[in-house]
């Protein structure tokens, strides 16, 4: 078997873009590496943070040159496909896409359409996104859905403990109390099942909020969708599983 080199770094199939935090990024968090089976390669995008980005689209347009940078860097670096850290950045897919020649999906918010289909018209998508003020129509259109879906949009911004995670925070360690962000992210999602009583899934816009979709999960019953199942999407197509192990 002969084998091509050319680069330094070998065995990552999935290159991640990262908004630049400083907050905790706990199992689950899809900017922590244990949260996946298979090693991931992170690239962090400086000067990119979460008060730019969740806002207007022309806030993620006007760091383009960033995203494409560090995309190029990734695929140079051996990646074999590319997501990013948040969902805001749809308005920025297609820009990104055409810069490398390898997959890019940048947000969870691309599942929607397909959730639709898997749910039916008359059934409700509860998207649960950072800051449901600031995701507009123009994030969404660029995802591919469009107005008068039948979804249900609710956010994080008014949760204290989730603040962490916004940057709305001053405490030089950025501490973030995982029990009681938990508990936010349950109720934001138990009120809004209360809300609309035919929900049908859950589509977490926020790549912050896989850690507690299992609490999520146990309290609602229903099926959940993120960035999570985008990366694992990515990896299984960019390094196909091999079946010699199974049996007949």
């Amino acid at each position: 078997m002969i084998i091509r080199g050319g680069r330094a770094i070998y065995g990552e199939s999935v290159g991640i873009l990262v908004l630049d935090t400083k907050f905790p990024r706990i199992p689950g968090d899809v900017g922590n590496a244990t949260t996946f089976d298979f090693p991931v390669r992170y690239k962090v995008v400086r000067g990119a943070n979460p008060e730019q980005i969740v806002g207007t689209a022309d806030r993620a347009r006007a760091l383009l040159p960033a995203f494409i940078e560090a995309a190029r860097e990734l695929e140079n670096d051996g990646v074999r496909a590319i997501t990013t850290t948040c969902g805001f950045l749809t308005v920025v897919q297609d820009d990104i896409a055409e810069a490398v020649n390898i997959p890019v999906i940048t947000s969870s918010l691309f599942l929607i359409p397909m959730m639709r289909r898997m749910l039916g018209p008359k059934r409700s998508i509860g998207v649960v996104t950072a800051d449901a003020q600031n995701l507009s129509v123009a994030h969404l259109r660029a995802a591919g859905i469009e107005p008068g879906w039948n979804m249900l949009i609710r956010g994080m911004e008014s949760c204290p403990s989730f603040g962490t995670i916004l940057g709305k925070t001053s405490d030089p360690d950025h501490a973030l109390d995982v029990d009681k962000t938990r508990q936010e992210v349950v109720d934001v999602c138990r009120a809004m099942q209360a809300e609309v009583p035919g929900l049908g899934a859950f589509l977490f816009e926020c790549t912050n909020l896989q850690p507690y979709a299992a609490a999520v999960q146990s309290a609602t019953g229903l099926p959940i969708f993120g960035i999570y199942h985008v990366v694992n999407l990515l990896h299984s197509a960019a390094i196909a599983p091999d079946f010699g192990r199974g049996y007949l």
